[in-house]
């Protein structure tokens, strides 16, 4: 029936503001998201890969698609009268898709939160990149060096890289890691001209 379909949307929506939610640190229950995310998110809009608003819906955008037509949802928030950006992050890990939000403060390049998901109830080893423990490992990291883009790297625990931001993967987890590392790099550099464009 209608009302279970529209009950269904409703958990899904909320489930998205939880987590656009939680890419700037504030974890909400799904009955508060709505309230909480109308609180605090000021803008949501659709840029492309000039860094120009497009028309659309930020919120109902489907990421994968809009990102096949250069277009790339941004919300932006209000978080003690500063403003930061939350971006969406799509990628593949082993088991099936990736995707996540990154929020950054108002230089546009400092990582203020972030928040993965991933597809599938395989226990494990991709449930790790969802848990704080990971995700907390992004605040402080900067998106560009030297005003160049590089992302930030997920490298084997214990390793570095040079010339560029970067967190360790998961212990023991290469091929989801490896499909962080991946997501943050594609998807970010969708928003690349938004982030260095002086607007």
């Amino acid at each position: 029936g209608q009302s279970l379909r529209s009950f269904q949307k409703q958990n899904e929506d909320n489930d998205k503001r939880q987590q656009i939610l939680r890419s700037i640190n504030v974890n909400v229950s799904s009955s508060e998201a709505e309230t909480k995310y109308n609180e605090l998110i000021k803008e949501a809009f659709l840029v492309n890969e000039n860094g120009e608003k497009v028309e659309g819906d930020a919120f109902a955008t489907d990421v994968v698609k809009a990102a096949t037509e250069h277009q790339y949802p941004v919300f932006v928030a209000n978080v003690d009268g500063q403003p930061k950006y939350i971006m969406a992050l799509h990628g593949a890990g082993l088991w099936g898709p990736l995707w996540g939000y990154i929020s950054v403060d108002s230089d546009k390049n400092t990582i203020y939160g972030a928040d993965f998901s991933h597809q599938g109830e395989t226990p494990g080893l991709g449930a790790e990149i969802s848990k704080p423990v990971f995700s907390n490992e992004f605040k402080g990291k900067k998106i560009f060096m030297s005003g160049e883009f590089k992302s930030v790297a997920v490298v084997k625990p214990g390793k570095s890289v040079a010339g560029q931001d970067y967190v360790d993967g998961i212990s023991g987890g290469t091929i989801t890691s490896k499909g962080v590392d991946e997501m943050l790099f594609n998807s970010l550099s969708g928003y690349v001209k938004f982030l260095t464009s002086q607007n």
